[in-house]
C-alpha cells in the first residue's frame, strides 16, 4: 500500500499488515461507534506478541491513551500511542468468536467474530489461531465498576472521523478488525479505515 493512503476494512472482517519500526499506524472510525480489535507480533519472531498484562503492569493503568506504550510478552515496547481523539479503549476483553456469539447472543446468527477474522488474516504470516492474544480493542467502551469490579460493554463514544495513531517501536505484524459483536458497536456494524504514515 502507498504510505498515507487510506485502506478500508469492511464491516465484520479483518486484515493483517507489516508495520516497520518508526512507522505510524492511524486507525480511523469513519462513521463512529465502531470497535477495531488490534493485535501485534514481532516480525522477527511472531511468538513475541502484545500483552495486556505486561502493559497494565508497566503503564500502571488500564486506561490507555496518548503517551502510553503497549508492551509485549517479553517486556519490550511494541507500540506507543502518539495521538488519540477518543481516549476510551479496552484491553480487558478477548476478541469475539463463535463461542462468544453462542454465549451472549443465543438468538442471533453465529458469526466467527474478530477471532476468526484475525485467524484468517494472520495465517499467511505463520501465526496460528492459538497465538491470538487479548486484543487492544480500539474505541471499545468497557467501564469497570469501582465497587465490585463488574464490567459492562457499552456503545463506543467515538464520533465519525475519530482516530488513534500508534508508532511502531519494532518491526511488527499487525492484525486489525472491524468488530463483529452486537453490544460492542451499539448494535450495528460499520467499516474501519487505516493508514500507514512514514
Amino acid at each position: 500500500m502507498t504510505p498515507g493512503s487510506i485502506c478500508e476494512i469492511p464491516p465484520r472482517s479483518g486484515a493483517a499488515l507489516r508495520l516497520e519500526q518508526g512507522q505510524v499506524l492511524r486507525v480511523i472510525d469513519p462513521e463512529g461507534v465502531q470497535v477495531s480489535d488490534l493485535v501485534a507480533y514481532s516480525a522477527a519472531d511472531v511468538r513475541e506478541t502484545i500483552s495486556n498484562g505486561r502493559t497494565f503492569d508497566y503503564e500502571e493503568t488500564i486506561r490507555l491513551s496518548t503517551g502510553h506504550r503497549l508492551w509485549s510478552n517479553r517486556s519490550n515496547t511494541m507500540l506507543t500511542i502518539i495521538e488519540d481523539t477518543v481516549g476510551c479503549h479496552d484491553f480487558l476483553l478477548t476478541p469475539c468468536s463463535e463461542a462468544t456469539f453462542r454465549h451472549f447472543y443465543p438468538d442471533q446468527p453465529v458469526h466467527r467474530g474478530c477471532f476468526g477474522n484475525l485467524a484468517e488474516a494472520l495465517a499467511p504470516f505463520g501465526i496460528e489461531s492459538d497465538a491470538i492474544p487479548t486484543a487492544f480493542n480500539l474505541f471499545m467502551n468497557v467501564p469497570v465498576d469501582p465497587a465490585d469490579g463488574t464490567v459492562q460493554v457499552l456503545p463506543p463514544v467515538s464520533k465519525p472521523g475519530d482516530f488513534i495513531r500508534l508508532r511502531a517501536e519494532m518491526d511488527l505484524v499487525i492484525g486489525l478488525t472491524a468488530c463483529s459483536a452486537y453490544a460492542s458497536n451499539g448494535g450495528s456494524f460499520k467499516p474501519i479505515h487505516y493508514a500507514i504514515e512514514g
